[in-house]
């Protein structure tokens, strides 16, 4: 393992969480996302505006973008229990995770304003911590059910995720609790134009579909 490779890991992993899916889709549909509905080329704002396939290809797409990178980072880069930062120390996962949510929320290919994260650090944290993340897949459906919001879900999933962490997460994952924590932080303050929406009740359900809506935005 050497220092060029990890510096090749995290170039990567910014690069590749910073391909706009949902731009990309929508422009293979003949449209500019960022015009339309919400105005952020996330799964949410797909989803209302071109439907449900687009919507699903646009998560799953992101959602790899982080898994990919974090994976291939925890398989080759990462040996449990290391305190060598330069060999298999868990910085090491935890920073491509990082940069691969960073190049989603600020992606270099549409100056620097992507989506809000959410699905891309979903792919991280099934890489790191899947066993928590099941069970903030549960809390975001769960969320979205009662109250109508992906937003709602998205803030619900990652307020969860470092509280199941504390239960969940075996040994050698205790230190990815920390990503865990600050990406929750790093996605509720994605979604402050959200929260204001919610509170003036004015965010729409995610089943308000069409070319014209708003409110919320992944």
């Amino acid at each position: 393992m050497t220092h060029i490779k990890i510096g090749i890991l995290f170039i990567a992993s910014y690069v590749l969480g910073g391909i706009p899916t949902g731009y990309v889709i929508g422009r293979l549909k003949g449209i500019d996302i960022r015009k339309h509905g919400s105005g952020n080329p996330g799964t949410a704002n797909v989803y209302r505006t071109l439907g449900k396939w687009p919507g699903i290809a646009t998560f799953t797409a992101d959602f790899l973008k982080g898994f990919v990178p974090a994976m291939i980072a925890m398989h080759y880069f990462y040996i449990p229990g290391s305190m060598d930062f330069s060999k298999g120390h868990w910085w090491i996962p935890v920073t491509a995770g990082a940069l691969a949510i960073a190049g989603h929320i600020w992606t270099v290919f549409l100056n620097f304003h992507g989506g809000k994260g959410v699905a891309t650090a979903a792919g991280v944290f099934m890489a790191l911590l899947p066993v928590p993340t099941a069970g903030a897949f549960v809390v975001f459906g769960i969320a979205v059910a009662l109250t109508g919001h992906i937003s709602v879900g998205s803030m619900s999933a990652a307020a969860a995720l470092p509280l199941l962490c504390l239960f969940l997460a075996t040994g050698a994952q205790r230190p990815f609790t920390l990503l865990a924590l600050a990406v929750c932080l790093l996605i509720i303050y994605t979604h402050i134009a959200n929260i204001r929406r919610i509170i003036a009740g004015a965010e729409l359900s995610f089943k308000h579909r069409g070319p014209d809506a708003g409110g919320e935005k992944k």
